[in-house]
């Protein structure tokens, strides 16, 4: 950790690698000027299925205008992607020790309906906050922000489902952990934050700050 801020971007049911961020900078800065990019976390996260990998998207409505600001892009409800997502993840984990036990406080997250990705990110990312037991201090950038900045620690690029962690994170070291498809497909590390939830319930902080202890 070079600075006390961290410079990150929105986040769909954020990685593991994520919150890890979120619980060791004294501040976070979220950045909504930036043009929107796609096959990002910003609408996307990786859950454990019964055949590994499963991604989970969420459709966002075709801009006119081939840059869109992060905070305009709006949810496309074409599909019912509400509804494979919540099978998808019902599949993935109802067999898991904690599912029961959190399952009722997400719901909402696929019954209703929210204009912007921003905001529903943000109201996503509030109930995992309430899950953790963290208050992590949250500010959204006023501007757009450059890369190179010396006043934040810039991990806009650097979480992505294309880039490699090991290139470009080295604060960032997964532990193993026992998840439900393990035996067959043996540990996949970096997964949505439910995929830590779900599996260690409480012990999900104390993960986290485990690995951040490592630096």
């Amino acid at each position: 950790m070079k600075n006390s801020k961290a410079l990150l971007t929105t986040s769909f049911f954020a990685p593991i690698q994520y919150y890890c961020k979120l619980i060791q900078y004294p501040e976070i800065i979220i950045e909504q000027w930036e043009h929107y990019s796609k096959q990002s976390y910003r609408n996307r996260c990786n859950i454990y299925g019964a055949n590994g990998v499963l991604p989970l998207s969420v459709p966002v409505v075709k801009a006119t205008n081939k840059k869109v600001f992060t905070k305009d892009v709006k949810i496309s409800y074409d599909t019912n992607w509400q509804k494979l997502h919540w099978k998808g993840i019902e599949a993935a984990y109802k067999s898991s020790p904690f599912y029961e036990y959190y399952i009722d406080d997400l719901e909402r997250f696929f019954t209703q309906k929210w204009d912007f990705l921003l905001e529903y990110n943000n109201e996503i990312q509030k109930e995992i906050f309430g899950i953790l037991e963290i208050d992590p201090i949250i500010k959204f950038s006023e501007d757009f922000i450059d890369f190179g900045t010396s006043e934040y620690d810039d991990f806009r690029e650097k979480i992505h489902p294309k880039v490699s962690k090991l290139e470009t994170d080295d604060s960032f070291t997964a532990r193993k952990y026992t998840q439900v498809f393990g035996d067959k497909y043996g540990f996949i590390e970096n997964l949505s934050i439910l995929d830590l939830i779900f599996n260690l319930g409480p012990d999900s902080l104390s993960y986290l700050e485990s690995i951040n202890s490592n630096l």
